[in-house]
């Protein structure tokens, strides 16, 4: 018997290793890498994960733009597996991140530099989401980056409303995650580059969504979120007022708005959005989602790729908010000072 053991215990240190070496992943630069050559089948093919605020950004744009892509939809752990970090899709981006863009088998990393990239290659006549003005294309570039995700986000809610977005995630993930199995999540454990990731999941799946009001620390962060979120929503609503609306530079559509709908889609999903905009706040901003809202990008970009998982997770929120009303203010209400 011991014989057996020990040789059970060799295979899975063995398949462990074997794996480890294959799921190997380091940092990529950011933007169009002209010296990798991917396999590919059209044009344009995008790597992405319905839930990734980055990736439903890039969809956006190329929605707006009218460009066809070869679509390759990426597990993460929220909406099934950790397919992000297995070696297939790591001979793409060894980062192990959603979204990646590839034109003509080059790949483009990072949302912010996929839709300037598409919005620079796309089909002529194509709309323009780039302003001519150089005053206000530098507007668009100070909103793309105050909607958008950096690195050590948690620490920078601060400087963007994507920064302040993962916080404010947390109950998505813990009312999605009660469909994922266990299994799955030490999967993570063993071979996800942040740690911190599985080890969040797995609390939150021996928890509950519930029982989140007790888990301090994540209960600070999410209240964190909240008054960051808010003070990025009121510079927008000043943003609008300035040029008239209905977009953030006035008429034209641009790539900051693109990149500020995802935001709104996200809170939305959070079914948090009328604790933003609801008893008339912000009127402005709730006029600007509603334009967005009813562009043919948001059905084909959103709508069109929503997933079982997120619609679950949804209803289950505002499920528990309504059963709950100490839960429904832990997500919902701002302390004061």
């Amino acid at each position: 018997m011991l014989a057996g053991l020990l040789a059970i215990l060799t295979a899975g240190v063995a398949w462990w290793a074997w794996e480890k070496i294959h799921r190997r992943t380091h940092p990529v630069p950011s933007g169009y890498r002209p010296e990798i050559a991917l396999p590919f089948q059209r044009e344009f093919e995008l790597y992405h994960n319905a839930l990734s605020l980055c990736s439903m950004k890039t969809r956006v744009c190329m929605a707006e733009l009218g460009i066809t892509y070869e679509s390759h939809h990426i597990d993460l752990i929220e909406t099934g597996c950790y397919e992000n970090i297995r070696a297939d899709f790591l001979a793409v981006n060894p980062g192990g991140t959603v979204p990646v863009l590839v034109h003509e088998g080059h790949p483009i990393y990072e949302s912010h530099e996929q839709i300037r990239y598409a919005a620079e290659h796309a089909a002529p006549g194509s709309p323009e989401l780039v302003p001519r003005d150089a005053a206000l294309r530098a507007e668009m570039e100070y909103w793309i980056d105050r909607s958008s995700l950096t690195e050590d986000p948690l620490r920078q809610g601060d400087q963007s409303a994507g920064n302040a977005v993962p916080p404010l995630t947390v109950p998505i993930f813990a009312s999605m995650i009660d469909r994922i199995a266990v299994w799955k999540i030490l999967e993570g454990l063993l071979f996800h580059f942040d740690k911190m990731r599985p080890v969040l999941f797995l609390t939150l799946k021996l928890v509950g969504l519930r029982k989140l009001g007790r888990l301090a620390p994540l209960v600070a962060a999410i209240s964190r979120g909240r008054r960051q979120m808010n003070v990025h929503l009121d510079a927008l609503e000043e943003q609008l007022a300035k040029h008239g609306g209905p977009f953030i530079l006035g008429e034209q559509i641009s790539l900051a708005d693109v990149s500020w709908l995802v935001i709104f889609e996200r809170l939305a999903q959070l079914a948090s959005i009328d604790a933003y905009l609801g008893d008339g706040q912000r009127p402005l901003c709730t006029a600007y989602w509603e334009t967005l809202k009813a562009r043919p990008s948001y059905r084909a970009a959103i709508l069109d790729c929503s997933h079982p998982t997120i619609e679950h997770g949804t209803l289950r929120l505002v499920e528990c908010k309504a059963a709950d009303p100490a839960l429904r203010d832990v997500l919902e209400v701002t302390p004061t000072g």
